[in-house]
């Protein structure tokens, strides 16, 4: 077995794009070679800013030898089906065949074909050539390299020099004119020239030589362990940021870390401003002293200089004063204005062609903010209505439009310079989370009750609007993070442990712009109080006529439209759930059997259903429970499909003979009334428990009943007792839904 070394040297390729594009290079290759016959062992890839490096272990002198039969036609079969077996086969003439004697279906032919191995270097200059030409680079371009058919050779960077090893010889590949060999370069300054190597250990060892570290981790590793150092011994902290230490490492080849420092004047300005303008131009870390922001940042740097970085200092000093005194310039003119200036400003900002300017989107925030404050006790509806009032005011400030990760945070700053009551300030920060599912949640219980309304109304405003406009998710895209919006309503009702139905609330907003337009007139207020209580479709068509004359331009005129797509948006919401609920362990059948039973919209409280049903199947009770439930499911389903007739309904006790039916009779009663009682306490442990008693008398029904009897009225009064086992559990969950 060989070592197959590979590196592909260019120009400086664009750092967040090198850790994918090893990884693209490591499974073109492997999957391609693989593809040709040819097995090989572990595949490691790396990546620096001028190389695409790949080493392959256990890679076989050859591919193994094929031997494989072709079945051809039968030996009358027309002359023209008889060239194409030939062709295909690669046979040049019929005797070359078989002839395999079949008494049933007529004699046939048969090829045998036997394929020799290939030399494993011819095979990895075929791939190669298949990888260079197929790379999946997001944009490449064209340079001075003619590829032999024609055309330009395109590649991200252009393209040096090719390293191509194979047990420490060179695979002979060559092309747009670039010709593998052994030779490559170390950093391109400190580097040296160029240097032969002959496997992957001596590659790596006078890569180092040569000042190019070239491993990903390794680099970053070393900017992390340099940052730190320097902080420490100027008697300050990092403020950590993974990403920018990943950044810098595809930045660099020899990373080393300097410390340069800007003027105080600068820390008038927010820290988070400070260190985005320092982050974004100048990719430079920042430092604390104790919790507020030091005016010394550190850089990364790609040569260790001869002056000890002096040079490179002072120069990216130099810059970040500029960029630091841009900032400044930014609050400053942004404090000259009041947070309503702003928002006034925002009537002439599209938020969507469909959906209006962001004012009339902050419009409807407030409202639904307050009605969700006062509904969930929140907070005052005042602050919540203030607060959704201002939530969007800072996007049209200098300083979110240089800096748009720092929208929210910024209208906080504005809200504080004006005194504005801290809940609203800390609200108009918070709204815009959970922005992902490791961020973290505003709660309730930490005073943030407003943040928790304001950010409630604006994800349900954007899931609702897009919707009413038919701007859905689809399988291949997502383009107003409608999922992610989801997700997060989903983690603050949960987290905040909130009692919200989301129905009424989604009828609420999808209609409530109609009945806006005259809430005095009786048509319109019907509908308006009737989804608000029920999120029902069945509304009067004289009311739905009526909504639809009082509507305007840019209103749902169609009620019964806008209550399906209501119900749309609620299923939208369970498969989020059901994301959800998976990453933590659950099981998406479950979620089924609770989301598909009459009014189940509570989002806390179907994930407490499906936490205790999940319990109660973690027993033998729940499960022997689930096989009786099914049981019974099964014999009514065949019994109803052959009498044409349902036999749902009450059972007669009269009727009830064996000990067996009378037992499951009462167990049944007696159940049905304790899960109600457990449930309306929101006691779902309780409820399974009660369910759990089914259980034995279920199992012995099953045991000693014959269900259908000769009689056919006994007959008919069992299997309205099946049917009422079904109605039992249906308190709880569909147990037809529950897989097993």
């Amino acid at each position: 077995m060989s070592e197959l070394l590979l590196e592909l040297f260019s120009e400086e390729i664009p750092a967040r794009l090198q850790v994918r594009a090893s990884e693209d290079l490591r499974r073109l290759m492997v999957d391609g070679l693989k593809a040709k016959g040819l097995e090989v062992g572990e595949a490691r890839a790396f990546a620096t800013p001028r190389r695409l490096t790949l080493v392959i272990a256990d890679v076989p002198k050859k591919s193994p030898a094929i031997s494989e039969e072709k079945k051809g036609p039968r030996t009358n079969a027309p002359e023209q089906a008889v060239q194409g077996f030939l062709k295909s086969a690669g046979l040049a003439s019929i005797d070359e065949a078989t002839i395999v004697k079949d008494e049933k279906k007529g004699d046939f032919y048969l090829a045998r074909i036997e394929k020799p191995g290939r030399p494993a270097a011819e095979i990895i200059a075929e791939v190669l050539r298949e990888t260079i030409l197929n790379f999946p680079w997001p944009k490449t371009m064209r340079f001075n390299a003619k590829l032999d058919g024609g055309g330009d050779l395109r590649w991200i960077r252009p393209l040096h020099s090719i390293v191509l090893l194979l047990d420490g010889k060179v695979v002979p590949f060559e092309i747009a004119g670039i010709k593998s060999g052994a030779t490559t370069r170390g950093h391109r300054f400190m580097g040296g020239e160029p240097f032969k190597v002959t496997d992957f250990a001596d590659y790596e060892k006078q890569l180092k030589a040569n000042k190019v570290v070239l491993d990903f981790a390794e680099r970053a590793a070393t900017i992390n362990e340099g940052a730190h150092a320097l902080a420490k011994e100027a008697k300050l902290s990092l403020v950590e940021d993974d990403a920018l230490a990943a950044e810098n490492a595809g930045l660099t080849e020899w990373p080393t870390v300097l410390m340069g420092a800007f003027d105080k004047s600068f820390l008038e300005v927010p820290g988070e401003c400070l260190t985005s303008a320092m982050k974004t131009h100048q990719k430079c870390f920042s430092l604390r002293h104790g919790k507020k922001l030091s005016n010394h940042f550190l850089l990364v740097t790609n040569l260790k200089a001869k002056d000890g970085g002096k040079t490179i200092i002072a120069g990216n000093e130099k810059v970040i004063a500029a960029r630091l005194s841009d900032a400044k310039f930014f609050w400053e003119t942004d404090l000259k204005k009041t947070l309503d200036e702003m928002r006034d400003e925002l009537k002439g900002i599209t938020f969507h062609e469909k959906l209006g300017t962001q004012f009339k989107r902050t419009e409807r925030i407030k409202e639904l903010a307050s009605d969700l404050a006062k509904s969930q006790e929140l907070c005052e509806a005042a602050l919540a209505l203030r607060a959704g009032e201002l939530s969007k005011a800072d996007l049209v400030s200098g300083m979110v439009g240089e800096f748009p990760e720092l929208q929210g945070l910024m209208g906080r700053y504005y809200a504080e310079a004006e005194h504005i009551a801290p809940e609203i300030a800390r609200a108009i920060e918070l709204h815009y989370k959970p922005k992902g599912p490791t961020d973290s949640v505003p709660l309730e219980s930490e005073g943030n009750g407003a943040a928790v309304a304001v950010a409630l109304a604006d994800k349900l405003d954007m899931l609702v609007g897009f919707w009413a406009i038919g701007e859905k998710p689809t399988g291949s895209g997502d383009p107003y993070q409608l999922r992610r919006a989801a997700l997060g309503v989903i983690r603050l009702v949960i987290d905040n442990d909130l009692r919200m139905p989301l129905v009424p609330v989604l009828a609420r907003t999808i209609i409530h712009p109609i009945t806006l337009q005259s809430p005095q007139r009786s048509a319109a207020k019907e509908i308006y109080d009737f989804a608000k209580k029920h999120g029902s479709r069945f509304i009067s068509r004289q009311a739905a006529d009526e909504a639809k004359r009082l509507s305007k331009e840019g209103a749902l005129a169609d009620i019964e439209e806008a209550i399906d797509k209501v119900g749309d948006l609620l299923a939208f919401f369970a498969e989020r759930l059901k994301v959800y609920l998976r990453d933590k362990g659950a099981r998406h059948d479950l979620i089924d059997a609770v989301f598909s039973l009459p009014g189940q919209d509570d989002l806390a409280l179907i994930v407490k259903r499906v936490e205790a049903l999940s319990e109660l199947l973690g027993t033998d009770d729940g499960v022997n429970l689930l096989a009786g439930v099914k049981r019974a499911q099964n014999i009514l389903t065949i019994e109803e499909k052959k009498d044409k007739v349902s036999h749902a309904g009450d059972y007669d006790a009269a009727l009830l003979q064996l000990d067996e039916e009378k037992t499951l009779a009462a167990a049944i009663d007696k159940v049905k009334d304790d899960t109600v009682a457990a449930l309306a306490v929101e006691n779902f442990a309780g409820a399974m428990r009660a369910l759990a008693e089914l259980r034995a008398p279920v199992d012995a029904f099953f045991d000693k009943v014959t269900v259908n009897a000769d009689d056919p009225k006994l007959r008919q009064n069992r299997l309205h007792l099946l049917s009422q086992i079904r109605a039992a559990t249906l308190n709880v969950a569909d147990f037809t839904r529950i897989a097993g």
